[in-house]
């Protein structure tokens, strides 16, 4: 029987492959657990980004000034591709859990954390306050997933195992 996995593809039950070399039950499920509970957390920002720039926000936009509503609009497109970038690192994450992807694809280029815009700081001060509440947390959701992403960068160091180590030792002495 086939079950329908985390990228919409499917896989038997039961397998799952490993990630960055963990074999370790408690280490893989440290790893889905904070890569589910990311998820979840920007697909409720990204449903409330939806429905305050699209429709709440309006009459907020509506009563700034010309440049503050174009600014506005930017801050919102940001805040998309941000959104975007990171659920899209994070899908690839649950496909390795999972075993539909190996890591060293993971790797690549292409499925790493995509390079989101920076908000001036300055912009925010004349945003409607529930919009800067929004942009902020798009950005500290980005920075920490950022961080993750940027594990992949620290070269991955076999540590020998004391087991190894203590036959290697007894075989020296004889």
């Amino acid at each position: 029987m086939l079950r329908r996995s985390a990228i919409g593809t499917f896989r038997a039950p039961g397998s799952c492959g490993s990630y960055g070399g963990m074999k370790r039950p408690d280490a893989l499920k440290l790893h889905r657990r904070l890569v589910d509970s990311l998820y979840v957390e920007a697909m409720v920002l990204a449903d409330e980004a939806r429905g305050y720039f699209d429709q709440l926000g309006r009459d907020e936009r509506d009563a700034l000034s010309a440049l503050s509503r174009v600014a506005f609009s930017c801050e919102s497109l940001k805040v998309t591709t941000r959104l975007m970038h990171v659920i899209a690192w994070l899908l690839t994450q649950r496909a390795v859990d999972s075993g539909e992807l190996q890591l060293a694809d993971a790797r690549a280029p292409g499925r790493r954390l995509g390079p989101a815009p920076e908000t001036d700081a300055a912009l925010l001060d004349d945003m409607p306050l529930q919009a800067v509440t929004i942009v902020r947390a798009s950005m500290d959701l980005y920075r920490r997933v950022a961080r993750l992403d940027s594990a992949f960068d620290v070269p991955m160091v076999a540590v020998p195992s004391p087991a190894r180590r203590m036959l290697d030792r007894l075989a020296g002495a004889f």
